[in-house]
């Protein structure tokens, strides 16, 4: 077993602001608690949170680490006291409650996911946060069934592409809105049935001309806006609205609520980081049960669109921010 280092560099925001403020930092490496792991850090996943933490939107929940990171892959180096799934050596995959743009971390135990041979430890770094957002929200909130329609807003994000890969596997028809041809082109190829350009398109119209006029049965946003009266319009009767995030601005919109009624909607949501471990537990172990043979198999796994060295973070996040990626961007460590 190696000797763990005293010392470790992390990615911390120096300041709330744009790419520039987050800056290497040199902190002592944690050390594993109750139910928890240490891993040395080979990938980490770069989200839209993040870019919210840094601007200083979102702040980490009590108790977590102040520095950014949702999501992780690499080798597990020491084990706290209860941490039974996984042992030192074990190469992992795991969302974390921050701290993941660092060169060590503390994950859960019961939270980590063994990386299975499909899979390189890019891909695995940039799977955890996306997939279990994707599965708890199109899943388990939206209930989306065989045969059923989803609707994707931000088709070509690392939550789109991963969205449209399980929709597909589980038997649903896709639909999605992109910005441009080679997003389009790049959820097609994914398996979207159909590639909305919302500059140019009308996505309600489209919808219902996809759907002979009944609608989506599902629609994950992360837009909000404008587009919540919009998804009421677009769904189908019972449909279920899953609300994400709000790319659009503030979390605020006016919409016609009686469509709600009449269309006997569900509009719901959920953000993945404030979860109880339990909970994040439970997701963890539908995952393993439902998804793990789909990615066993290749039959998904992240879509990549780029990946920086740790000290190059700033970089990923302009890239993130000019919206112009097509799947997920990852740090390597």
């Amino acid at each position: 077993m190696e000797k763990l280092p005293a010392q470790m560099t992390v990615i911390g925001i120096s300041k709330p602001g744009g790419p520039d403020v987050l800056l290497p930092e040199t902190r002592p490496v944690p050390v594993p608690g109750q139910g928890e792991i240490l891993v040395k850090v080979k990938a980490a996943g770069v989200n839209r949170p993040d870019v919210a933490q840094r601007s200083g939107s979102y702040p980490p929940p009590p108790g977590a680490s102040d520095l950014p990171g949702l999501e992780i892959s690499g080798e597990v180096v020491a084990v706290g006291p209860g941490a039974t799934r996984h042992k030192v050596g074990d190469t992992v995959m795991s969302l974390v409650a921050g701290g993941g743009y660092a060169q060590y971390c503390i994950a859960q135990d019961a939270q980590a996911m063994t990386v299975p041979p499909s899979l390189s430890i890019e891909e695995a770094g940039a799977l955890p946060e996306t997939l279990m957002t994707v599965w708890h929200n199109v899943f388990e909130r939206g209930a989306l069934k065989e045969g059923e329609t989803l609707l994707i807003h931000g088709g070509s994000s690392g939550i789109g592409t991963m969205a449209i890969q399980l929709a597909k596997a589980f038997g649903a028809k896709v639909i999605v809105t992109v910005g441009s041809q080679d997003k389009a082109e790049a959820c097609l190829k994914l398996g979207a049935d159909r590639a909305i350009n919302y500059k140019t398109e009308d996505f309600v119209a489209e919808v219902k001309a996809s759907t002979d006029g009944a609608g989506a049965d599902v629609i994950l946003d992360m837009v909000g806006g404008d587009y919540i009266d919009r998804n009421y319009d677009a769904a189908a009767v019972e449909g279920r609205v899953v609300q994400i995030a709000f790319l659009a601005g503030a979390p605020k919109a006016s919409a016609n609520f009686a469509k709600l009624m009449v269309k006997r909607l569900h509009h719901t949501g959920s953000t993945l980081r404030p979860r109880t471990n339990a909970d994040k537990a439970a997701m963890v172990a539908a995952i393993e049960d439902k998804v793990m043979p789909l990615l066993r198999e290749g039959r998904i796994k992240p879509l990549m669109d780029s990946s920086f060295p740790l000290e190059k973070a700033a970089d990923a996040h302009r890239r993130m921010e000019t919206s112009a990626h097509i799947g997920k961007i990852v740090l390597v460590v």
